[in-house]
């Protein structure tokens, strides 16, 4: 995936909105909250984080191509870094993806989801 499919992808969910920050990361938000990162792992592919359940976590953090989120990981939280294709193909990437969107969706409370228009 490049950044551009990657940035076009998060752009096409619901409510998405889009920074550069933490030294050129693009950085996709839903009601503020961080639900996908993405910027270089060192070669040649786009490192992408996302959030993900705890049984996702646990099977995908042993996955090549994978790794427990640097920081966010480290505190606790169920992010997972995919820094190459070799397990993880851009299609099931992307559905990762949209479940984390989801995931920090729900966890928006009423008041902030109502403000972005989304039914309750």
């Amino acid at each position: 995936m490049t950044l551009d499919e990657y940035n076009t992808f998060c752009g096409s969910l619901p409510f998405a909105t889009h920074v550069v920050q933490w030294g050129g990361a693009h950085v996709w938000k839903v009601g503020g909250k961080v639900f996908a990162i993405a910027g270089w792992s060192g070669g040649e592919e786009l490192a992408v984080t996302f959030k993900c359940s705890e049984f996702a976590y646990e099977i995908l953090r042993e996955q090549p191509g994978c790794r427990p989120a640097p920081y966010l990981a480290s505190r606790g939280m169920k992010w997972i870094q995919r820094r190459t294709g070799e397990s993880m193909d851009d299609e099931a990437l992307k559905d990762y993806v949209r479940e984390s969107h989801g995931l920090i969706f729900r966890a928006l409370p009423k008041r902030v989801r109502s403000e972005l228009g989304a039914a309750a």
